[in-house]
């Protein structure tokens, strides 16, 4: 498929918030509280997101780059991510992760402009440092660990303002 058809195919924004069960709150939380400076930047002139309702790096994202795409009068679409491996497997990460989100700038002429996702290197940063401080696989206490040091870090991607800035440099710089 084209990228005009992978857009056509998308969800508007309302409709993917609306269609959220995990992070609903947290990524609406978000989008009505950034503050975008005024950007110049190359957006182009959609966006497809590649995204799911559980993934805490989608809950950060999508609202700040929506926002961006809102102040630059660009139209995005949604498309759920397992739901769109064939698109999925053309932007893996590293060559080999599915990691989300994705974002797919498109130009006017429907073609890749730029690609960004899924996290800041501040993000990533701060995750490996995280995941670094965990016991091993095999330890009792791995999997409660594991699970304390999502939660934290959900609630630092949805609370921290210097997290939410680095999203939009990141992006910036991607598209600038």
């Amino acid at each position: 498929m084209k990228l005009q058809d992978w857009f056509e195919k998308g969800m508007t924004f309302a409709t993917y918030v609306d269609s959220m069960s995990v992070h609903r709150k947290e990524l609406l939380h978000i989008y009505n509280t950034i503050e975008l400076p005024k950007l110049e930047l190359n957006i182009g002139t959609r966006v497809v997101v590649l995204t799911a309702d559980w993934c805490g790096d989608a809950m950060l994202c999508v609202p700040i780059i929506q926002r961006m795409c809102e102040q630059h009068g660009v139209e995005s679409r949604f498309l759920i991510r397992d739901e769109n491996l064939e698109l999925m497997d053309q932007y893996l990460t590293n060559g080999t992760s599915r990691a989300i989100p994705i974002f797919i700038f498109l130009n006017e002429n429907w073609e890749e402009h730029a690609v960004w996702g899924p996290r800041s290197q501040l993000v990533q940063d701060f995750i490996t440092t995280e995941r670094a401080q965990l016991p091993t696989k095999e330890d009792p206490t791995f999997e409660d660990k594991q699970k304390a040091m999502y939660a934290t870090f959900r609630h630092k991607l949805s609370t921290d303002t210097t997290i939410w800035n680095s999203v939009i440099e990141s992006v910036t710089e991607r598209l600038s």
